[in-house]
Parts: structure tokens; sequence; C-alpha cells
């Protein structure tokens, strides 16, 4: 439905610009309440407004929709969001594979692209598994995890309050109090402070993420799991991944015994959001 925008703008906007409309946008919310979160180019501006009504046209749960301003930036990996039509109570509860999320994107990170990742993530895990994943935002990645496998141990931490604060309500929201414990902090404070011995470690920041190995490392037990995320540019997609990674292993005198290389995402032309397993013994 998402590619019969262009269909739908035909006669609304000049024929030289119609080429300009997105092919794709994000939906985030369910039947009752969503928002369309949009990416409209500078010469599209003086139409964003019937680009927002034809958005709302087609997906008849969107109440609002939102342009985005700027790339994910800052410390709580959010993006500047300007709302062109509709709602201005961005807040909405998302569906995802029998889970809720509450979240307001217009305050923190949340990505339903990601879907599928989260549950390969999630189909991975054993029983009985003690795990912690660093950058949690809402919790999609421990909540998934836990609502899968009913023996594990999840220690999620986050930075943005507000995100934490969603994750904390997500957590009763999916009924999964027992197995999903949040802290509030940043990874640097909090994870020195966590006893070691972790099954699995999940490292879902792709910007930046190999400055935060030299704190996962040391928390892995013998032969535990690390999923850590890049961004990669062709030809080499996990080279440089995997370079860090060994490199952060050596410095603790552990062994990274890579396991998996996955294409998560493509963000541009060339360069690919990637994730690299690896057995830390």
């Amino acid at each position: 439905m998402r590619g019969r925008l262009r269909e739908r703008l035909k006669g609304v906007i000049p024929p030289e610009s119609l080429s300009l409309v997105p092919r794709s946008y994000d939906i985030i919310g369910s039947r009752g309440k969503a928002v369309a979160i949009i990416e409209i180019p500078e010469e599209l501006r003086p139409y964003e407004a019937e680009i927002a009504e034809a958005i709302m046209e087609l997906h008849r749960s969107v109440k609002s929709v939102l342009a985005k301003e700027s790339g994910r930036a800052g410390d709580y990996r959010l993006r500047r969001l300007r709302l062109i039509a509709g709602d201005p109570d961005t807040e909405v509860i998302h569906k995802e594979a029998g889970c809720l999320f509450k979240l307001d994107p217009m305050k923190v990170y949340f990505s339903p692209r990601e879907a599928t990742e989260r549950g390969r993530i999630a189909s991975k895990v054993a029983e009985g598994e003690r795990i912690l994943v660093m950058f949690s935002g809402v919790g999609p990645y421990p909540i998934r995890i836990a609502k899968l496998r009913g023996d594990v141990d999840i220690t999620a931490v986050e930075l943005n309050p507000d995100a934490h604060n969603y994750c904390v309500e997500n957590i009763h929201l999916n009924r999964v109090e027992d197995k999903v414990h949040p802290i509030l902090g940043d990874v640097r404070d909090v994870c020195p402070r966590l006893e070691g011995g972790f099954d699995r470690i999940v490292m879902p920041l792709p910007l930046g993420a190999y400055r935060f190995l030299d704190l996962a490392i040391p928390l892995l037990g013998e032969g535990g799991i690390l999923h850590f995320y890049h961004w990669a540019r062709e030809p080499s997609l996990f080279e440089e991944a995997e370079r860090l990674i060994s490199e952060a292993a050596d410095r603790f005198d552990r062994e990274a015994e890579i396991i998996d290389r996955i294409k998560v995402s493509q963000y541009s032309p060339r360069v690919w959001k990637v994730r690299v397993d690896a057995r830390i013994l």
C-alpha cells in the first residue's frame, strides 16, 4: 500500500515532482492509532500537507504525520521530527510479534523496520540464559526475548529517561516483570557495577558501539555470545567489525570466535547496518 502514495498524489503535485515522493515511510502504532514518519525532500515542502493527507487516506489508523528534520544524533539517538498533519499527541502503542510497545517517536528511538532482526536475536537465545541488553531503548530486544523464552534473566540499560520510563511500562504491559530488569543510566557507569558471567550481550547501537566493547567483553562468561552492531561500507562489510571485536578481546586476554555475520539493513547506497556475532573464549 505504501507504494501507492505516488499514485494517490497524481494530479495533486506537479508530474515532474512526483518521482521525488519517497517510496517508503515508517508507520509506528496499531490499528487504533498510528504515526507515520516520512522524509520529505526540500522540493516537496510546498506539498507536504497534501502528502500527509494522502498518507492518512491510505492508512486510516494514522492520526499524525511527522517529517524527518535531521539524522539521528546525540546521546539519545534521536532525530528531530516535525508534525505536518494530524494529532499533536504522538504517543502510540506499537504491536510486534505479540508484544506491545508504548512509545512517543518524538521522544525516543524506535525502528519498526528492525522487527525481523529482533526476532532473529530472540530465536538464538536458549532457556536459562542471563542476558545484558545495552542501549535498550523502550525495551524491544529484552521484551521480545522474554516473551519467547520462559526462563531468562535480562538486564536492560538505557540512558534516555523517557525511553527507560517507556521500557518500565512496556515490561508491565507484556507481563515480563520477572524476567526483564531495567536500569536507567549510562552504560559506562552501570556496567562496571554489574556482576559478570553473562551468557549473551546485545549491543544494538550501530554508530559508535565499538567504544563500549571494553565494557561488554569482561562481563561475558567463558563462551558467552556478543551481538555487535556496526555501520559498514561496501565492499568489506564485516572486516572492520570483526577486527574491533578481536582487538577488544585481546585487551582482556580473551579470544573472539566469529560465529555469524548478518546484513541487517541498508542505510545508504553503499552503507549497511551489520551485525557480527562472536563467542568470547
